[in-house]
């Protein structure tokens, strides 16, 4: 159990992408509070946009808005920081918690500045990951506000920027999320569906594959007129759309309450262990082969990529994963990593380091 959720799963982070007036903020407030499906309520006072003339947060004029709308429905509110000042207005006005946002989480400057204007203060802070799909850029930011005596730290999992992406926003990558995870088994990891998806529609299948890899909560964005938002107005649902989706999901027990279905799933994973310790010992039989190909490319002085070798056998390959229920960009990267790592192999090979 982490320091968050306190026997709760999941944990409910919901509002308006940005604080437009006072009316806007309370009613939505309230109609989420309503719901009973919200634990914090959050609202952006300041957003940071990509060009200059696009509506960049009302400031700190919407954070009594924020305490209003505490004490209206007792619930926490959180607010994104991106700067030292932020910090202290958040700290003055009483917010609960504080997130910093992607774009401030790709600078480390930036982060060392909130992290130092936090010290000796006891506030939770959420790290949403940068924008391009870099871990350690994400684990240091919480390493400096770790090294400023913070003990209350979530991570954000709001996707990462690709260029060509059509289907998302930001492409979620599920995998460097796993990894963080990973590394820092103790931070609780939320799930930011709306900047993931941009659009309503799919924020529903987002938030439930979150549940389904065992994340820790969601951060949505709610809104009272969504379609006259002021900003992201096509990713932001009324609260009572937000309830229902909410009691829709189906929330997953990380292990079965039965002894003989846990049974079952022991020695599934046993089967499991098995076959990978196969493919571990396929790969290291094939990669023999390779250096050997090495060795005769070298002898006849041959170049290491055969280009249109490696394009048969990637559509070769394709096809038959297809055919056995692989997607092909799975198959892709895989017979890709098996590549290169050959590639390696033989370079190591032509240079002697082998």
């Amino acid at each position: 159990m982490n320091w968050m959720n306190n026997g709760k799963r999941p944990i409910l982070i919901a509002g308006p992408c940005s604080a437009e007036t006072e009316e806007q903020v309370l009613q939505t407030a309230i109609r989420l509070f309503k719901t009973g499906k919200v634990d914090i309520l959050r609202a952006g006072i300041w957003k940071p946009r990509t060009r200059p003339g696009a509506f960049e947060g009302i400031g700190a004029k919407g954070l009594p808005w924020l305490q209003k709308a505490k004490e209206l429905t007792g619930l926490p509110v959180t607010v994104e920081v991106a700067k030292a000042s932020h910090v202290e207005l958040c700290l003055e006005f009483g917010i609960d918690m504080l997130w910093i946002g992607a774009r401030t989480t790709v600078n480390p400057f930036a982060v060392q500045e909130i992290a130092d204007s936090l010290k000796g203060v006891d506030i939770p802070v959420l790290v949403k990951n940068p924008i391009n799909p870099d871990l350690s850029l994400w684990l240091g930011s919480m390493e400096r506000l770790q090294n400023s005596g913070l003990t209350k730290l979530g991570a954000i999992h709001k996707g990462f920027s690709s260029a060509g992406e059509k289907i998302y926003r930001n492409r979620p990558q599920w995998q460097i999320a796993i990894d963080f995870k990973t590394a820092m088994p103790d931070v609780p990891m939320i799930n930011d569906p709306s900047h993931i998806c941009g659009k309503r529609d799919m924020l529903f299948k987002v938030a439930q594959k979150a549940m389904d890899l065992d994340f820790d909560g969601l951060m949505i964005e709610s809104h009272i007129t969504p379609d006259t938002a002021w900003s992201d107005a096509s990713q932001q649902i009324t609260p009572e759309v937000y309830g229902q989706m909410i009691a829709d999901l189906i929330i997953r027990d990380e292990d079965p309450k039965n002894q003989k279905e846990k049974t079952k799933l022991d020695r599934l994973r046993k089967e499991i262990d098995m076959i990978d310790d196969e493919i571990m010992n396929i790969l290291a039989s094939r990669m023999k082969v390779s250096r050997e190909i090495g060795n005769y490319k070298k002898d006849n002085n041959m170049v290491i990529l055969q280009s249109e070798r490696w394009k048969e056998v990637l559509h070769k390959y394709i096809d038959r994963g297809a055919q056995n229920g692989l997607g092909a960009d799975f198959v892709t990267r895989v017979i890709k990593s098996i590549h290169d790592e050959s590639i390696e192999q033989q370079e190591k090979i032509m240079s002697g380091e082998i």
